[in-house]
């Protein structure tokens, strides 16, 4: 049986908040604050706000619960997502009320909310998410044994260099496929994306020190994944 924690659920719901709410900032808005690098402007999908501080809680999930009970929200996030994905797909093709389509219409609904019910957006968020936080995870809990579990802020930015950059490429490259970014602004923003949300994960690492510090005293856990399964199709005994 796997001892009870007291903090654990509370910091998962958390991620999936976070992680639904990003999703929906994305498609409502593309940020530009007249801002370049070299020439390339550096605007950004507006759930790139909040999107890197689901990282932060998949490095506190691994760092103090391990790769197991991360993998657990992983997917639990996963599903959430798919299931609002499939919802508002299905909302976007239901026909609207009489006085709803008066001061609204499909169009309104299309132009906000229609990058979350486009099946491409849907589709590039899920395999983007599922291949970056998993290469998050796995990132940060084999550089916690390299590492004897000193030096946490070389596996909280190492394996947001690794998890955000696979997310970043494949989420833009599979929406932009779809129609649902311009590919003119493509590159644009995959290099915005990453700086930015690798340089929230720096900024907040002493914030990061101190959630994961308060989770080990309080839960009496300090996990290293020395004889983990890193299968992330593995679910045997998952919610055990």
């Amino acid at each position: 049986m796997e001892r009870p924690y007291s903090y654990f659920d509370l910091v998962m719901a958390l991620f999936v908040t976070v992680l639904l709410v990003s999703n929906i900032a994305s498609s409502a808005k593309i940020i530009d604050w007249g801002v370049s690098l070299f020439g390339l402007p550096l605007a950004f999908d507006a759930g790139t706000l909040l999107f890197p501080i689901s990282y932060i809680f998949g490095d506190v999930l691994t760092e103090v619960y391990g790769y197991r009970r991360s993998r657990r929200v992983i997917w639990t996030g996963f599903g959430c997502a798919a299931l609002m994905g499939l919802t508002f797909w299905v909302v976007a093709r239901l026909p609207g009320e009489a006085s709803w389509e008066a001061y609204a219409g499909q169009e309104a609904y299309d132009a906000i909310l229609g990058g979350v019910s486009n099946g491409g957006i849907i589709l590039a968020s899920l395999i983007a998410y599922f291949a970056g936080e998993f290469s998050n995870s796995y990132t940060l809990a084999k550089m916690k044994i390299w590492t004897g579990g000193r030096w946490l802020w070389t596996r909280t930015i190492g394996s947001t260099l690794v998890g955000e950059g696979v997310d970043t490429v494949l989420f833009v490259v599979i929406a932009s496929a779809f129609g649902v970014f311009p590919w003119s602004v493509a590159l644009s923003i995959i290099v915005s994306n990453y700086i930015f949300k690798v340089g929230i994960e720096a900024l907040f690492t002493p914030i990061t020190y101190r959630i994961v510090n308060t989770l080990k005293r309080l839960e009496r856990e300090d996990y290293f994944d020395y004889d983990t399964d890193f299968n992330p199709f593995h679910l045997e005994g998952m919610w055990a």
